[in-house]
């Protein structure tokens, strides 16, 4: 690897601001770093050269992050005169006409965009596995999954294709990845990012969150500066934020008071790989100066699980239905996979009043939640409930398809809380199993406070380095 591919994001800018690397150097290193792993992990499956020379021939110099290769995940993430599939044969064709609002703003700050990574259709699964492209393979172990949905995403980033990649988070899509892949992954307060203009929210209950995922904390807080504010017409307001939140990275936080759980709102059995790094990261809170408890919301967790059920089946829904009408075709059994299809007619079955239950029932959930934010700055959990499963994990059998449907929703049972709430919450790459699989630990911070959940972020990376650790790859 060269490199300057081990560099940060902000370490890249740096250089080509001092002149010791150009932009075309970095474009150069990611195009062979992409050339030469991805034929093992299938991890960029829209490559974007010609668009790259294009953007780089068009930079002033004067941006902050001029020249910086990045990817996009090929899920909203719109680049005009670039493809997007959302890993469905059903977008098979398309070309983006115009740049998403957040796609704009990666530009504006001066990245090059190379290439677009694999999803699952629709972004509806915890791994990365699409039948049209093929699945993305874990970079700290071939055999393994490297989570999803921004699985395509996370296995570039953890392998030195890039130093960011954009990633998008509905029920735990960013942090999943990250945490299996051992990287920063950050899903922002509810508006935080922007979603326009095509898209006001998704599934109309405001779930899903746009960020990145990256090897450090301060890239991941310098980039939410880039993007971070309301696009017009967003119908959830950008919530108040900092100055900086990168200037908050190298800033101790004050003494926190830290609330831990190994177990998840909805029981689940969870692995001990996940409890111990849970228990040694609190451990390690307290050696910091924090007042850390074991406790955790008490909630009614087979309410959440209805609600929270019939609001991803209609996202799928309604994913179907609207490119149906972008696209001008019928939807068909044959463009789909079959559990995507098996979704969809589920929802069409439901009534609409039913989603709208839902949603008040989500919103009534984050009401009820926020007293024990109010007791916690933040509550540590496991990112996931198990390492990185193996590829084929979530297979489903038809002589037992409840097996994978349970697989399904218990893999990322710690991460959903916090898109139904839209809280921030960060998965950091602190815990290695004795296999060394990366295994990612969430700090859940309260309703617009990334700034709390940076600040600590930075302290832990500072007391336990992670960007020395590289896949043999």
């Amino acid at each position: 690897m060269h490199e300057i591919l081990k560099c940060s994001m902000i370490e890249q800018a740096r250089l080509v601001k001092t002149g010791k690397v150009s932009p075309r150097e970095l474009l150069e290193a990611a195009i062979e770093r992409i050339e030469a792993v991805n034929p093992q992990l299938n991890a960029v499956v829209l490559p974007m050269y010609a668009l790259a020379e294009k953007a780089l021939s068009e930079l002033k110099g004067s941006e902050p992050y001029a020249g910086v290769p990045m990817l996009l995940k090929d899920v909203l993430a719109e680049y005009a005169g670039s493809p997007m599939t959302e890993g469905s044969r059903f977008l098979q064709g398309y070309v983006s006409s115009r740049d998403s609002e957040l796609v704009r703003r990666y530009r504006t700050a001066g990245f090059i965009v190379c290439g677009k990574t694999n999803s699952p259709e629709f972004a509806s699964m915890p791994t990365t596995e699409p039948e049209l492209y093929g699945p993305t393979k874990n970079p700290w172990d071939l055999s393994r999954s490297p989570g999803g949905s921004s699985g395509g995403s996370a296995a570039a980033v953890a392998s030195g294709m890039v130093s960011v990649a954009h990633a998008n988070d509905g029920g735990g899509s960013t942090r999943v990845p990250a945490s299996a892949c051992g990287l920063v992954g950050l899903k922002g307060t509810r508006g935080r990012n922007p979603m326009g203009p095509d898209y006001g929210e998704i599934g109309a209950a405001g779930l899903l969150s746009e960020h990145v995922v990256t090897r450090t904390v301060a890239d991941s807080a310098a980039m939410l500066d880039v993007t971070a504010g309301s696009d017009l017409g967003a119908p959830f307001g950008s919530p108040p934020k900092p100055k900086s939140f990168l200037d908050l990275v190298n800033r101790a936080p004050r003494k926190l008071r830290i609330a831990f759980s190994d177990q998840p709102v909805l029981s689940t059995p969870v692995h001990s790989d996940c409890v111990t790094a849970v228990h040694d990261i609190a451990a390690l809170c307290e050696e910091l100066g924090h007042d850390v408890v074991e406790a955790k919301p008490e909630v009614d967790a087979e309410h959440f699980n209805q609600f929270f059920s019939t609001i991803w089946l209609a996202m799928v829904g309604w994913m179907i239905r609207d490119w149906e009408r972008r696209l001008g075709r019928k939807a068909e059994p044959e463009f789909f996979e079959r559990h995507t299809w098996k979704m969809y007619l589920l929802d069409m079955e439901r009534r609409p009043s039913d989603l709208l239950l839902a949603i008040h029932d989500m919103h009534k959930f984050g009401r009820d939640v926020a007293p024990f934010f109010e007791e916690h700055d933040v509550w540590l959990t496991p990112t996931l409930t198990e390492p990185p499963p193996l590829l084929g994990h979530f297979d489903f059998d038809p002589k037992n398809r409840r097996q994978a449907t349970e697989r399904l929703e218990q893999f990322p049972r710690f991460t959903s809380f916090a898109n139904v709430t839209g809280q921030p919450a960060i998965s950091l790459p602190l815990h290695w199993s004795n296999t060394s699989l990366p295994i990612g630990v969430q700090f859940i911070g309260r309703y617009a406070d990334e700034g709390t959940l940076f600040q600590l972020a930075g302290q832990l990376e500072e007391s336990r380095p992670w960007a020395h650790r590289w896949p043999q790859i």
